[in-house]
This record gives structure tokens, C-alpha cells and sequence, in this order.
């Protein structure tokens, strides 16, 4: 980095930012007193330093706004582009810390080289410039100034002291950070005050008066960026055994000074497969390199392991037809690792629960019990003292891994023995229902959410998640969004995948 001027030892984040925009350079001004200098950019190459003062005024008057953040710094073809938060809304707190959701990003783009580079440089980054478009339409980033967002409660808690000291960037959880490559040129910079990391998914905080008891329910959904993609653009897993679409769950519940968490994942079948979408409404199921389906989905599963303890696969697709292939390959290549601590249960949702008898999943429920009052969940006293544990999770998956996961999901946390927390003496007695219809609504916005983000849709079987009963109304507007789908998946999403392989290809980053 140029300049004199060292990088403020203090690790705290930047809250509050003021803009200027002036010919040859911008400027970002901390006015949240933690710093007494300000970050100049080149408008010509994208160099950082930090300076003392502003630079003159000139004749012309610099343009001047404020921000909450750099999300980072996304390098193209011909010049660099800072990515900053124009706009912000707190939704809630983690564990006591504010949560904000980015409402507004803005692009500063520092390519002036572009007035001295060859035509077919300049070609090449006007196609480019749909990747900045996109940029500035991501839904559903989250971030916290103050805490790890990557990270679980039972994970925040058991990290040493000496792993809390150091900046959130470092302490982040590589899966869940959406913007780990562009936070890069930062980091050799060593802008600590600047390095603002940021999950993808959703993030709700709800507080309520069940009875007598006050009550907060939150509820996480962090994205893995190892495998992004639009729905039948991107399937199955990779050959790291990365999976499609998979997402981690944290369900938080905090009453009289306990907090409670659990944590269950999402994600496309482990092994290498496709759909191709050829505009037919449900294309067919191909099985890529069979033999290394068991390699490929070892991997997850040891992955998964070190991440989580014990995993139960809880696989909810079809016995026949081509779904019936995929669950035939998953059940034969999982078959070599299952043991006390990975366990495989099919449950044909569609056969079961048709399409309104969603009260059948207390089927699955009895098969997995066990499972799940042995792994428990994590719970601390009002000393933060850790009086439970989770040792195991669930991975649960359809097809998509969007509308019969979700309801299942939202069912096994229901079922949990955590709403009669014994461990917390007169938790919640006698106001199960009550906290039932909080955990209804939140889970029905956290599954429109995830499949906003993958889909471009709403959930399906979204009013059984979120009133506990199919309605007339909810079977119309998943008709609807069906409808939706199939316009996306072979009009829109192809677009959209483009962009963000040729991001992933080359510097790991995806906006979608």
C-alpha cells in the first residue's frame, strides 16, 4: 500500500462511512470516530493508501453520500471496482449483536485505463459489465460489524480467546463467506477496519409474549459459496464433493436467560449429476461418471463430519421414475461409509404425503428419533455455561433441496425435544403451541428465501409451513410460482449461471 501512513491497529470495524468523489480519486471518510484517517482510491488503478486530509477541491464540487461498508474489491479484464454498502437495515440481534441486512450497493469502478486500452479490451469489458449489474442485484446478503455471522452459536462459543482476538474476516468460516474473494486486495492492504464479511442467505429475529414468557426466535440460513448456482443450472455435487445448493440451518431460541440452538443442513445429492434443461417442464435426470459417485460423496460426508459430529442423510425423493435413479445411486454409493455415526433413511415424501397429508412426516419422525435425542442440541444457562451439546446433524435433501426439505426441516426442529427443554426448568410449559405458530412463520419466510435465491421463486408448500394446514390459496399460488420456474430454469437462469461461472472460473466469486 503507498503512503506513510500505517493501518489502524484496532481491529473494529467501520460502521459509518462518508463518500467523496472527487476526479483522480474517492475518498472514504470514517465518521464513527475510530479512525483519524481516511482511505484514499485511485479512480485510475484501483491503489490504496491512507492520508491525513482531503485532497483540494478543485473547481469542481466532489460528490458526497454515505456508506456502511466496503463489501470488497472485484478485479476485471481492465480495472478494479469497489463494491459498497449504500444502504442497510437492521433486522435483529445475534447472540446480543446488531444484524444488518444490505439494502443498497453501489459500484465504484476504477478503470480510467479504459480511455488509453486497445477495442477489443473495451468490447470485452462492456460484456463484462453485466457481472456489475448483477452485483448490485444480490439478495440477501447479511453482516454484523460486530460479530462472526459464519459461525454457530456452539461454534462461537467453544472458539479459544485467542481465536476471538483476532479480526472477524479471519475468523470467518470460508463456506459461508460470500465476498471471500473480494475481500483480498483489503487483506494485503491490511485494512482490517475495512474487511467486512458477509454471508448470503437470510437471517430473522423475532420476538414474542407466549403466555407469560418472552420469547426470541431466530432463525439463520448461511449459503455455501463452494457450489452457487441457479436451480437445474447447477446439480449435484462437484468432484471435492461440494454440493449444490447446500445450506446450513441454525434455529435459536432464547427465554429466561437459556439460549438454545440447533442446526440442521440442506444441499443437492452428493455425487455428479445433471439436469438438462431443454423446455420441457420437468427435463430428465442424467448420472455423470457413476464409478465416482462413491469418492465424490465420501468426500461430503467426511467433510460434513469434521463440521458437524454424526450426520443422518434424510433423503425425501421419489422411489421411481428418474428421481427413483438418483436415490438408487445415492442409497448404493452411501452404502461402503454407513455407520453409528452416518446413517441413510429414504422417505418417499410425494408417496406418503401427497400433496395435502403433510402431517404423515410424524412417519419420519419415528424412524430418526433416536438420532436426534442422542445428538441434542446446544444450550447454555444465564452464566453462559454450556449445560447441552450438539454432536450430530441432519442432512436432509430432495431434488431441489427447497420445498419438501424445508417442510421436513421445520418438522424435525418442531419434534425436537428442545421445545420441552428439560435442562431449563419451566422454559416453555405449557406454550408449545404458542411458540409452534412463531416457528411457523419464520420458517416459512426462511424457505421463500433460500428459494428466491436458487429458484427465483417463492417455496412451494409454503402455506403448510407457515399455517400448518394446506390451503386453497397456497395450492394456486405454488401453481404460480411452478409456472415461474419453468419460465426462469429456460429463459432467465442460463443468463444468470453464465455470469457466475465465468466469476467462479476465475476469481471465485458469485452474484446471484
Amino acid at each position: 500500500m503507498d503512503g506513510t501512513k500505517d493501518a489502524s491497529p484496532s481491529s473494529k470495524l467501520h460502521t459509518r462511512l462518508r463518500l467523496w468523489e472527487f476526479p483522480d480519486c474517492y475518498i472514504f471518510e470514517p465518521i464513527d470516530g475510530l479512525a483519524d484517517l481516511y482511505l484514499s482510491v485511485s479512480r485510475a488503478s484501483g491503489t490504496m493508501n491512507l492520508v491525513e486530509e482531503l485532497p483540494p477541491r478543485g473547481q469542481s464540487t466532489p460528490k458526497v453520500q454515505t456508506v456502511y461498508g466496503v463489501i470488497g474489491v472485484l478485479k476485471l479484464a481492465v480495472g478494479s471496482y469497489f463494491l459498497v454498502i449504500t444502504d442497510r437495515d437492521c433486522v435483529g440481534s445475534y447472540l446480543g449483536h446488531a444484524i444488518f441486512k444490505v439494502t443498497g450497493l453501489k459500484v465504484l469502478p476504477c478503470n480510467n485505463a479504459l480511455n488509453t486500452t486497445s477495442a477489443e479490451q473495451k468490447k470485452m469489458e462492456t460484456e463484462l459489465s453485466e457481472l456489475l449489474d448483477a452485483a448490485e442485484r444480490t439478495i440477501g446478503l447479511h453482516f454484523s460489524y460486530d460479530i462472526n455471522l459464519t459461525l454457530s452459536a456452539q461454534r462461537l462459543h467453544d472458539l479459544g480467546d485467542e481465536y476471538k482476538s483476532f479480526p472477524l474476516w479471519r475468523q470467518a468460516e470460508p463456506r459461508f463467506l460470500w465476498n471471500s474473494y473480494l475481500l483480498e486486495p483489503l487483506i494485503e492492504n491490511k485494512l482490517n477496519q475495512y474487511l467486512l464479511p458477509v454471508i448470503q442467505g437470510s437471517f430473522q429475529n423475532i420476538h414474542a409474549e407466549v403466555g407469560s414468557e418472552k420469547v426470541t426466535v431466530t432463525l439463520i440460513a448461511r449459503r455455501c459459496m463452494r457450489r452457487i448456482g441457479t436451480r437445474m443450472w447447477r446439480r449435484g455435487a462437484d468432484a471435492e464433493g461440494y454440493a449444490a445448493n447446500f445450506v446450513e440451518s441454525e434455529q435459536i431460541m432464547q427465554s429466561k436467560g437459556f439460549t438454545a440452538s440447533y442446526v440442521q443442513v440442506r444441499g443437492s445429492m452428493p455425487f455428479l449429476w445433471e439436469q438438462i434443461v431443454d423446455l420441457t417442464y420437468k427435463p430428465s435426470f442424467d448420472i455423470v461418471r457413476q464409478e465416482e459417485a462413491p469418492r465424490v460423496l465420501e468426500r461430503h460426508f467426511h467433510d460434513l463430519q469434521k463440521k458437524y459430529g454424526a450426520v443422518l442423510a434424510v433423503d425425501l425423493v421419489n422411489t421411481g421414475g428418474g428421481e427413483g435413479r438418483l436415490r438408487e445411486r445415492y442409497a448404493k454409493s452411501i452404502e461402503p461409509i454407513l455407520s453409528e455415526d452416518v446413517r441413510y433413511v429414504h422417505f418417499d415424501f410425494h408417496r406418503v404425503c401427497g400433496h395435502i397429508h403433510f402431517e404423515r412426516l410424524s412417519q419420519l419422525y419415528e424412524q430418526i428419533k433416536d438420532y436426534l435425542k442422542k445428538h441434542r442440541y446446544f444450550l447454555i444457562n444465564d452464566k453462559g455455561e454450556k449445560i447441552e451439546e450438539q454432536t450430530g446433524t441432519v442432512r436432509t435433501n430432495c431434488i431441489d433441496c427447497l420445498d419438501r426439505t424445508n417442510v421436513t426441516q421445520m418438522q424435525n426442529f418442531a419434534k425436537l425435544s428442545l421445545l420441552n427443554c428439560e435442562s431449563c426448568p419451566n422454559w416453555h410449559t405449557g406454550n408449545v403451541a404458542g411458540i409452534k405458530r412463531v416457528l411457523f412463520s419464520v420458517w416459512a419466510n426462511h424457505g421463500d428465501a433460500i428459494s428466491i435465491q436458487y429458484s427465483g421463486t417463492p417455496a412451494l408448500k409454503g402455506d403448510f409451513v407457515r399455517y400448518g394446514k394446506r390451503t386453497t390459496e397456497g395450492i394456486l399460488n405454488d401453481l404460480r410460482n411452478a409456472l415461474s420456474r419453468y419460465y426462469l430454469n429456460n429463459f432467465v437462469d442460463g443468463t444468470k449461471q453464465v455470469n457466475t461461472d465465468f466469476v467462479d472460473d476465475a476469481p471465485n466469486v458469485n452474484f446471484l
